[in-house]
């Protein structure tokens, strides 16, 4: 199972400068007025051959500020998440009062802790490190964001007892089933394995960890996973639909294909939109399912109006196939394996060179880019340089010529030509002496 680590402090110790270093891109906002990471932001960390989640949260901070109270939340929510906590202190000022509010906080949640100390610039200062063993932890670090300083070092202690990633189940699909509490997912899972392996219940948030389940398919093997709900009740948990995103999150990651679960009692909300554009975002193979069909009077008249209803509120998922079922009656449970595998398929589909350049330029003939202050865009090349999903990158004249709407109507073109049905695809544009 991926381990989790979080980003604890005071605002304005470096927290998101030190996320952005973990995870090697500017994700994180990044500037000097306190509390300005809200919510929690999410990014995965590749570190030789093991990797983790890694959390950020907003500065906890004492005083009466807006948002103050919900960063607490949010970041005791991932505190309890957390395999490892990186508490980040500011290594130019002393403790204060927020820095031993969040060190009892730490200590009562009894987690593997590491104290890093932030913005040891040089070496001089290193000697600075040693007074915030006051702190109580066994383990300080010291780095400097802005230097780029000491990342190997933590990173080798952070995952020191980690387990190394092995690759040997990387051609088996893993799918999980993703969406908001109590729309069905469990009982989505035990219909299609046709066991009850899940606890169902009424009250959501039942399911305590993600469940692994591997099973057989048509002679192949698959793995399904069924994403966690909330292991405690209480007043920070009572919005159970925004921490229970975390986990979603979790299992999307080490997801090949994602099936977004809607209540067909309930409809769609924004909740379903952020896990479903996240899963795009990293990727994913895609697919929509309604739950609870049985519930609809006219399903064939409702049918078409859902999926009306769906592309207009996913407008950029309709690539994406619709499967209309129910998990309490078994009806049409039948129809989201094939869009599971068509999805997976497409994800990791191949398309040869010659292929792509004549599908290029029929579409480059039949429609010029437009001109930008007497300049055009012309393109030369084409070829697919990833998969999972697929990659295409375009040598050109200059990439600054590619303007939204043309990049939108090559996509087209590529998806009427090769079934790219249920998987994101991405287009790259370099200039043609570019490495």
């Amino acid at each position: 199972m991926e381990k989790t680590v979080c980003l604890i402090g005071r605002p304005n110790v470096g927290k998101s400068s030190i996320f952005n270093r973990l995870i090697k891109e500017d994700k994180a906002i990044i500037m000097d007025t306190p509390g300005i990471t809200r919510d929690r932001i999410y990014g995965n960390v590749q570190f030789q051959d093991k990797s983790f989640f890694l959390i950020d949260t907003g500065g906890l901070d004492l005083g009466h500020h807006d948002f103050s109270e919900d960063i607490l939340v949010q970041a005791s929510f991932a505190i309890e998440e957390a395999d490892t906590v990186l508490f980040v202190v500011d290594g130019k000022s002393e403790l204060n009062k927020n820095d031993y509010f969040i060190r009892d906080l730490l200590l009562k949640a009894q987690k593997q802790v590491i104290v890093v100390v932030n913005k040891i610039d040089n070496e001089s200062r290193k000697e600075e490190v040693y007074s915030f063993y006051e702190l109580g932890f066994e383990t300080v670090m010291g780095v400097s964001a802005a230097h780029k300083l000491g990342f190997q070092e933590l990173l080798k202690e952070i995952t020191k007892d980690y387990p190394i990633r092995f690759k040997d189940e990387e051609e088996i699909c893993k799918f999980c089933l993703i969406g908001r509490p109590n729309v069905g997912k469990s009982s989505l899972m035990n219909a299609l394995l046709n066991e009850d392996r899940s606890i169902v219940s009424e009250i959501a948030g039942t399911t305590r960890d993600s469940v692994d389940t591997r099973f057989t398919y048509q002679k192949e093997d698959y793995v399904v996973i069924d994403t966690a709900g909330i292991r405690k009740k209480g007043r920070i948990y009572e919005n159970i639909e925004k921490y229970s995103f975390l986990r979603s999150l979790k299992a999307i990651e080490r997801s090949d294909v994602c099936v977004l679960v809607i209540d067909a009692k309930e409809g769609i909300i924004e909740h379903d939109k952020h896990i479903i554009s996240f899963a795009e975002e990293r990727g994913k193979g895609l697919v929509l399912a309604v739950n609870k069909w049985d519930t609809i009077n006219n399903p064939d008249q409702e049918m078409k109006k859902w999926k009306e209803k769906i592309f207009y509120e996913f407008q950029f998922l309709r690539y994406v196939n619709v499967v209309f079922l129910s998990a309490l009656t078994k009806k049409r449970i039948h129809t989201l394996m094939p869009e599971i595998i068509l999805a997976y398929k497409n994800n990791k589909k191949e398309i040869m060179t010659s292929q792509l350049n004549s599908v290029i330029e029929e579409a480059t003939k039949l429609h010029e880019a437009p001109s930008y202050k007497g300049k055009r865009l012309k393109i030369y090349y084409v070829s697919q340089t990833d998969r999972k999903p697929p990659k295409f990158t375009f040598q050109v004249n200059n990439k600054g010529l590619v303007h939204f709407s043309y990049e939108r109507y090559l996509e087209n073109k590529l998806r009427e030509n090769f079934d790219l049905t249920g998987t994101p695809i991405i287009l790259k544009f370099k200039n043609k002496n570019e490495s």
